[in-house]
């Protein structure tokens, strides 16, 4: 499989040098029957205000996809040998240009953030073993991280004699120096070992931004991790799975990190291993072409479709939260596309299986799609006391609204709430 390599991965060569579409002028902006038409496949008389997990894939997407599925099963050898390693090295240049990367080089498509959690892991693990690292040496993690780095983290870190540090946020949360401040703490706990390679003591920095792209601007230059992972199905339109992986070209070099699947192409750097890992459908990593083409359709483009989505979701929680007398789980200014609203304690969600309840009562009776989180007061036991008593002075149960732009109205439909708020 080495010929996948010859075809055009050096970003220093003019002739891979490719750009972003320019926006169309305003006369030939997205209407709202083509946005219609876009999402006519989404179920009728369901409320989706769940994008957050699996994004909306528009109608023309996935007609591309499909031209790209065909194009292997016509002809597979051509399309493996000659159009998969070109195409995937224009989706990773545009990445590049989005996220502003210094190089090519630095982007790496995988299926999702979970993966690229296993890849920057299985390092670290490695790390260990090879004395890099040593026993007690500390992972610093949020509580809120998803379960499945999590679930890495014990496979890779923990196992290799790393120990994890889990910084508690407060919650709800009233400002990015709240969760500063708390990280703070968590990075004192482990500088006890003495180790300090960096400011605050840490070695590596790996951003599980699992829906920054699309949702907030990403520089990651300015951000400065060494690792950073975004989904590329959640926000910005591709279907899934697809995500974009970023390593710093000066934190590792090539030899550290490989994907977890092992094939032909092992040893020869992250983004070529990540290109080929068997026979499998590469579909959705080569449509970020594509997806930029659609989201130019859009008045101001990606930005503009941010901002709409910021100011309607905004809109969306403030009315909840009003309508049922309780408050947002962040600042309005904290939730760009999607929004915690707590829920009345009249509902009684004390559990985790409480909220999983809740939730798909709300599917099944009222075709409503949106997660529910139970949120543990200090005080279960008075919280339960509260309950019993009528009391609704306390928060335990909070609904994750989204809002992506996939009505042709721009704003959220009302009907798809009514049932929030009792009319």
């Amino acid at each position: 499989m080495g010929e996948i390599r010859n075809h055009g991965d050096d970003p220093e060569d003019s002739s891979n040098h490719i750009h972003l579409p320019k926006k169309p002028k305003l006369s030939s902006f997205i209407t709202k029957s083509q946005i219609q038409q876009e999402f006519a496949h989404h179920q009728p008389g369901v409320a989706r205000l769940n994008n957050g997990s699996f994004g909306s894939c528009p109608g023309s997407i996935i007609a591309a996809q499909k031209r790209w599925q065909l194009k292997f099963l016509q002809q597979p050898d051509d399309f493996f040998f000659n159009q998969l390693p070109t195409q995937i090295l224009r989706s990773r240049t545009l990445i590049k240009d989005i996220i502003n990367a210094d190089d090519v080089s630095e982007v790496s498509i995988v299926d999702n953030a979970t993966t690229a959690a296993a890849i920057v892991l299985q390092q670290v693990g490695w790390a260990f073993a090879e004395g890099r690292f040593h026993k007690g040496d500390a992972v610093v993690m949020l509580h809120c991280a998803f379960q499945a780095v999590k679930k890495s983290i014990e496979a890779y870190v923990t196992r290799a004699g790393g120990s994890v540090i889990v910084v508690h946020l407060p919650f709800p949360i009233k400002s990015n120096e709240e969760i500063i401040s708390e990280f703070r703490k968590g990075l004192a706990r482990g500088k006890a070992n003495g180790r300090k390679v960096r400011e605050e003591g840490v070695s590596q920095v790996f951003v599980d931004a699992a829906h920054a792209v699309g949702s907030v601007s990403v520089d990651v230059k300015d951000i400065g991790a060494d690792f950073y992972v975004s989904n590329l199905h959640k926000w910005f339109f591709c279907p899934p799975s697809v995500a974009l992986l970023y390593c710093r070209k000066s934190s590792l070099s090539s030899s550290e990190l490989h994907h977890p699947v092992v094939s032909h192409e092992y040893g020869n750097g992250l983004a070529i291993e990540s290109a080929w890992i068997g026979t499998r459908d590469y579909s959705s990593q080569l449509l970020v072409p594509e997806v930029i083409d659609f989201i130019n359709r859009f008045e101001g483009g990606m930005d503009g479709i941010r901002d709409r989505n910021h100011e309607a979701v905004v809109e969306m929680a403030e009315m909840l939260a009003k309508a049922w007398g309780t408050s947002l789980g962040s600042p309005p200014e904290m939730c760009p596309s999607m929004a915690m609203v707590g829920l009345p304690s009249s509902l009684g969600v004390l559990s985790d299986g409480d909220a999983s309840r809740l939730r798909n009562h709300l599917r099944d009776q009222f075709k409503v799609e949106v997660p529910i989180h139970y949120q543990p007061l200090k005080d279960t036991a008075a919280a339960a006391e509260e309950v019993e008593g009528g009391g609704a002075d306390f928060i335990t149960g909070y609904a994750r609204i989204s809002h992506q732009r996939i009505k042709s109205e721009g704003k959220f439909d009302m009907t798809y709430l009514r049932w929030w708020v009792g009319s």
